[in-house]
């Protein structure tokens, strides 16, 4: 026993003495624990201050079914029940058996609810058991924060969001995804916390805490209205023509603000949603839409010019053996440069370009160069290709003995549509190409913390001249009768803009499929906005030239902004004088002045100012009107003297 209680000793001085520090530690682990506070993460607005993004805490309601005692379990398990049936709708009889049995297997992190917003957390924190607490009653609460869209689907691509996965792999698409980490996120904060028990934790302060920094908010150039517009004119349109997907955006031109953003792409179900951001994102062939950038390099080379004839040769031209083709059979003949591309004929574009660069196509791409359709955007939102034009100096092979005359009607070439939409409104915009902006402030409260202005890539993609004759062109494609855009036409408003149908897969014609586009502005004279609508795959059997599936989608668009949009938005002067209402005024003035006794004639005076007359004379008189409007009949003569308290009847209709 001696030895025995020798050897406790030992032990006892050793625990205390040689391996305490480590202990004290492992203690101090157990009992303390630092804690991250995440930042609350800034809101994203629309441009007139709707709310786009938002973190709104959500919670989890679990319940520990061997907390409560026997007494207090069996005294409010059944109201709990009853409670709980009332808000999910589910059976009292089962949620009964339920709990019973979680206590019985002594389930001590039993799920009542998930994923509910504040009130309904204070609702159930209220319910009998639960309002007990953790200690008495069993309550386990979970809070988490959640982000949360409140336009729903509209735009969900385009605001985006950050997402990390248990691996720690981070995805950030759209504008929340693009501006979280420097201005959206915020600076995380930390503390002590202990434990009390029962996985419960209490916060301890010291010198040590970090108070969490929120993030700003952010201020998007996007308009909701213009969204709204714009999404539902896609949906529409994607609907009717069963198209796989597309998109639309519309661009404010001389700032380049982006007003409205949609994406929609169809589930295995047919249901159309914010898949992919297709604008920012995918590249394809342009089509009849590089048209014009291959006319703009040969007007500025002044090797071509509108008013000159080229001949469409029966509307077929052979290149080693590869065929370029009209839409229209037999082609158009003998024609105009302007008519050419106003009804997109591609023999005749491609015989201009093939005649005046086939000994140069260097002169070809350098001209396309100088007007910044090679570069990117270099936009904040991430996926974005370099666009792709064939160059015979590069030796990646993409050029061959047809590549020029297939980059004039658009094959070879690769733009996304936001990267064609920059071009298009440059037109629009006089020359002068500027960068898409998504973001107009950055802001914490009501101070501005950084803005952003309008960026110029280009201060002048060509000449004047030039520039003119690009604009009279996409004007002429919708208002000549003979354009292919003729049939969006409207007198009560003005567009311009090209047509675009891209053949796609077509080296495999069993997967043979169309891309039908339609970029341009409005209105065509000052314009506004710029706009370009892109609708992949649509189905063959109900249509797919651009003019149908595109172009209407452009049309819609443009009529409801420009309806709703006043042109002229200040009111110079409201001093309009009205002779009616200038005489009305002076009959009045002048009847009140001279009848103060005596009954006046009435006939023919709106109703209300002859009761005004009379319950304003020297003596009390009661009015009484049947019928509203003129007076046409009075019970007292004209000119009879009235007395006090007489009523006098006027009839009005």
């Amino acid at each position: 026993m001696f030895v025995f209680g020798l050897a406790v000793v030992f032990k006892l001085l050793s625990i205390q003495f040689l391996q305490g520090d480590a202990y004290r530690a492992k203690a101090t682990e157990r009992v303390v624990k630092n804690v991250v506070i995440p930042a609350n993460r800034g809101n994203v607005y629309s441009v007139n201050g709707n709310l786009l993004a938002t973190s709104i805490p959500k919670y989890d309601i679990r319940f520990d079914a061997l907390t409560p005692n026997a007494k207090t379990f069996e005294k409010y398990v059944k109201p709990l029940c009853d409670s709980l049936s009332m808000y999910s709708g589910k059976s009292a009889s089962k949620l009964l058996k339920d709990l019973r049995r979680a206590r019985a297997n002594k389930n001590r992190y039993y799920l009542l609810a998930r994923n509910i917003g504040y009130s309904d957390y204070i609702r159930l924190r209220n319910f009998p058991l639960l309002e007990l607490g953790a200690f008495k009653g069993g309550l386990i609460v979970e809070q988490t924060t959640k982000r949360e869209h409140p336009m729903g689907g509209i735009a969900q691509r385009t605001i985006g969001y950050e997402r990390i996965d248990e691996k720690g792999n981070v995805t950030r698409p759209g504008i929340d995804g693009a501006f979280g980490v420097k201005y959206l996120r915020g600076v995380d904060g930390q503390r002590k916390k202990q434990q009390i028990g029962k996985g419960q934790w209490k916060p301890l302060s010291d010198a040590n805490e970090i108070e969490p920094q929120d993030g700003y908010d952010v201020y998007t150039t996007i308009d909701v209205n213009i969204q709204d517009i714009a999404h539902h004119s896609l949906l529409a349109q994607l609907e009717k023509y069963k198209a796989d997907h597309g998109c639309v955006v519309v661009m404010e031109t001389k700032t380049g603000e982006i007003r409205a953003i949609s994406n929609l792409g169809r589930n295995k179900n047919g249901h159309y949603y914010e898949r992919l951001n297709y604008a920012v994102g995918e590249s394809h062939e342009s089509g009849s839409t590089f048209k014009l950038m291959a006319l703009a390099a040969a007007f500025e080379d002044k090797v071509a010019d509108t008013s000159d004839v080229v001949d469409t040769e029966k509307g077929v031209l052979s290149f080693y053996g590869k065929k370029v083709r009209d839409s229209k059979y037999g082609g158009y003949g003998k024609i105009s440069i302007s008519k050419a591309f106003e009804v997109s004929s591609n023999t005749g574009i491609v015989k201009v370009i093939d005649q005046e660069y086939r000994k140069n196509p260097e002169k070809f791409v350098d001209r396309l160069y100088d007007m910044n359709l090679n570069n990117g955007l270099d936009l904040p939102i991430i996926g974005e290709p370099k666009p792709i034009i064939p160059d015979p100096r590069v030796k990646n092979g993409r050029w061959s003995g047809i590549a020029l005359q297939w980059m004039a009607y658009g094959y070879g070439v690769s733009f996304t549509p936001l990267q064609t939409l920059t071009f298009y409104n440059a037109v629009a915009n006089d020359g002068v190409m500027v960068k898409p902006r998504f973001l107009r402030e950055v802001k914490e409260f009501d101070k501005i913390i950084e803005p952003f202005e309008k960026e110029v890539i280009n201060e002048k993609i060509c000449s004047e001249e030039t520039i003119s004759k690009l604009q009279a062109l996409l004007k002429n494609v919708v208002e000549k009768k003979h354009g292919t855009g003729h049939r969006l036409y409207s007198e009560n408003f003005s567009m311009a803009g090209k047509t675009g149908t891209c053949q796609k897969d077509y080296r495999d014609k069993s997967k043979l499929n169309y891309i039908s586009s339609f970029a341009g502005y409005f209105p065509a004279d000052n314009p506004k906005y710029s706009c370009i609508v892109v609708i992949h795959e649509p189905d063959k059997g109900v249509g797919y030239y651009g003019a149908d599936v595109s172009g209407p989608v452009f049309k819609r668009v443009a009529q409801k902004i420009y309806t709703d949009t006043p042109l002229i938005d200040e009111i110079e002067s409201l001093k309009v004088k009205t002779a009616a209402v200038e005489s009305d005024y002076e009959n009045f003035y002048k009847i009140a002045q001279t009848y103060k006794t005596i009954m006046p004639n009435l006939i023919g005076m709106p109703a209300m100012d002859a009761i005004v007359l009379l319950e304003n004379m020297q003596i009390d008189v009661h009015v009484k009107l049947n019928g509203n409007g003129i007076v046409k009949a009075q019970s007292v003569n004209k000119n009879t003297k009235l007395k006090d308290n007489q009523t006098v009847v006027l009839k009005a209709s």
